[in-house]
């Protein structure tokens, strides 16, 4: 019996680093088994450079992708929210659950540049394994 895919939604505030990375990372690890869609509650221009760069040395390319509003309708549709950080807020619809990634800052520890994104792309790989795992259990 084939069962319907699992989906989620990532979401930052500008759409362009934590969330593509997340999203970026998701496909690769779950290819055509997860829908994978991202957001931000105040989307920027363009993506981060150094999101783009990190996850490319990974070979994860989301060169492609672009920052976006967060679709009502998807949102309301989506088996998985995962906001990513502290500052965005999601106003989900009743039956909505939405689960928030506190990831890694190195900032914090004056870890800057390419240094501190490896570390975030790190942080949010290991998350996003999970979710994988735990996404792969409602299939």
């Amino acid at each position: 019996m084939a069962t319907e895919r699992p989906s989620v939604l990532f979401v930052c505030v500008k759409n362009g680093g934590k969330s593509q990375m997340a999203a970026g990372l998701m496909r690769a690890a779950a290819g055509d088994a997860v829908d994978v869609f991202s957001a931000g509650t105040h989307p920027g221009d363009s993506l981060n450079a150094q999101s783009v760069e990190a996850l490319l040395e990974m070979d994860v390319d989301i060169r492609d992708q672009r920052p976006q509003a967060i679709d009502p309708v998807l949102l309301a549709s989506v088996d998985a929210v995962v906001v990513l950080g502290s500052e965005a807020r999601v106003d989900a619809p009743v039956g909505v659950t939405v689960e928030t990634w506190e990831t890694d800052e190195p900032s914090e520890r004056g870890i800057e540049g390419m240094e501190r994104m490896r570390l975030v792309r790190d942080d949010i790989a290991g998350r996003v394994a999970d979710l994988r795992t735990r996404l792969g259990q409602t299939l």
